[in-house]
């Protein structure tokens, strides 16, 4: 079962940083420009999860067609890549963490000089007027496979309702799981939650809630992206972005690391001032 090819883009512009997920704007449009020229199109959300059904993969929509996403929805992405899509007539699919919608990437590691913004709320449902979609990248990017049923239903559930909430039910329909990690648990509670699709990693079994997306990384600067390439090159592309992304643990254990060394350092809580009534002192006996 298969709704086509799906990129997955997470920085375009924007300052430099250390590591390999920032694809420079000229890069972007010149890519984006040359699928265009070369006949592809864009689906929406909606397009893609009907080309997931039995029997409807043919259905009115090109072959050379394609699911464009982009993770963690960076602020920059409405400045240096939204408008290259509209002016080709390019459309995607930007997955929200949604406790950090209109705030900065104090989530992540620090691979720039400054926390980086997300796109706010009314950029958002403006480029969501205009056709863009928007969906599910948890409320706080935690990875997934490391929690317990309760956080992860936490995670899920919170992050579908506050989607539903500002941007309508078609917001609440897709996750991708945070550093393409997830499990037949996570899957299952993801479809509990409400969601209809699930985007992982590379290597995604293809299933509704397994999806696998091709992560266009900083080496990837050809005209046409490896995602997208039949050859032995677009093999070994492939190959090269799953390896990257299997790493994408070390950023987690990283994460780990910082949360524990804060709450290690934080000062031991008060203890409460006791309301006990005193014993009286017993006198001496004679």
């Amino acid at each position: 079962m298969s709704g086509g090819p799906v990129l997955c883009y997470h920085r375009v512009g924007g300052p430099l940083e250390l590591g390999v997920t920032r694809v420079g704007r000229a890069v972007f449009a010149r890519q984006m420009t040359a699928l265009a020229k070369a006949g592809w199109k864009t689906l929406s959300l909606a397009q893609f999860a009907h080309r997931l059904q039995p029997g409807n993969s043919a259905s009115r929509i090109p072959h050379s067609a394609l699911l464009l996403t982009f993770d963690d929805g960076y602020a920059s992405l409405a400045q240096h890549a939204y408008p290259v899509l509209a002016e080709l007539g390019f459309s995607a699919t930007t997955f929200l963490i949604t406790d950090h919608v209109g705030a900065s990437n104090t989530w992540d590691v620090r691979y720039t000089w400054r926390p980086l913004a997300h796109l706010d709320w009314r950029a958002v449902e403006r480029w969501q007027q205009r056709g863009f979609d928007f969906a599910s990248h948890t409320a706080s990017h935690a990875r997934l496979t490391w929690l317990d049923d309760a956080r992860v239903a936490d995670e899920l559930g919170r992050a579908r309702e506050t989607l539903v909430h500002r941007l309508g039910a078609a917001a609440g329909r897709a996750i991708a799981y945070p550093f393409g990690a997830a499990d037949t648990r996570v899957e299952r509670l993801a479809r509990s939650a409400g969601y209809e699709l699930g985007f992982g990693g590379v290597r995604g079994n293809g299933g509704a809630m397994s999806v696998p997306r091709v992560p266009v990384y900083l080496w990837d600067a050809g005209n046409v992206p490896l995602g997208l390439r039949a050859d032995g090159l677009g093999s070994v592309g492939r190959f090269v972005a799953h390896l990257a992304n299997r790493c994408a643990v070390g950023t987690s254990w990283m994460l780990k690391l910082r949360r524990r060394i804060s709450t290690e350092s934080l000062p031991p809580s008060p203890r409460p001032p006791s309301h006990d009534i005193p014993c009286p002192r017993r006198s001496s006996l004679p």
